[in-house]
């Protein structure tokens, strides 16, 4: 198996040494994203004359921040998931940081958003990401839900998505960041979109095949990530 899934229900029987509460490790993994991204919004509007900005820019750096703060300051607090290996949290706190130095840096220093095609992009690109959030919120409460207070097991989830695919809230997460990257029209942003795909596009596989092995039940239709 892929030492990518090794964590939550596929870390198998051997538990790792360190591990951190679910709660607590996705909050400090997840929050390193905002700090470096929100500094550079501030020190450049605070550099820089407004008019160097269309009012409309405003909006490119938003996407970024309201995923990452739902998952920081929402998601954290709703998660009932097992321990993460603390190796894992630290490699996503890590991850994160990068990424959101990066994805700001790129915004607020290199990108052009002047033509009229890029408006089209940003538009298209904003109704991809938010619907994609939407599936995504959506589906985490529903897995949030699954469990009773202290449960541990694992069910079928229903509802939503989720009578299509098995792994509904990675194919929201999926169509969130292609829609951001058409929405920014950047090289980081499309480098992250590829990168969800390629690492959490395989964990869909794993839980498809984790739910069709464990449960008799489980909906012979139902596919993995895509319809």
């Amino acid at each position: 198996m892929h030492a990518q899934s090794r964590y939550g229900r596929h870390m198998g029987l051997s538990s790792p040494a360190w591990t951190v509460p679910a709660r607590l490790a996705w909050f400090l993994q997840e929050m390193p994203a905002l700090p470096p991204f929100i500094l550079l919004l501030t020190t450049t509007t605070t550099t820089t004359t407004i008019s160097s900005h269309k009012p409309s820019s405003t909006g490119k750096y938003l996407p970024f921040c309201i995923h990452y703060f739902q998952r920081t300051f929402v998601y954290s607090l709703l998660t009932r998931g097992k321990p993460f290996p603390l190796g894992v949290m630290v490699a996503a706190g890590f991850f994160c940081s990068l990424n959101g130095s990066l994805q700001g840096h790129y915004l607020l220093h290199c990108a052009q958003f002047d033509d009229e095609a890029a408006d089209y992009r940003y538009k298209t690109g904003l109704l991809l990401f938010y619907t994609g959030l939407v599936i995504n919120i959506h589906s985490d409460y529903i897995l949030c839900n699954l469990r009773k207070p202290g449960e541990v097991v694992y069910k079928i989830p229903s509802g939503g998505l989720f009578e299509y695919v098995s792994a509904s809230s990675y194919l929201g997460e999926i169509v969130e960041w292609f829609g951001y990257a058409l929405a920014t029209w950047s090289v980081p942003a499309f480098s992250f979109a590829v990168y969800t795909l390629c690492f959490i596009g395989p964990r869909a596989y794993y839980h498809h095949r984790f739910y069709r092995e464990k449960f008799k039940e489980h909906p012979e239709l139902r596919k993995a990530l895509i319809f």
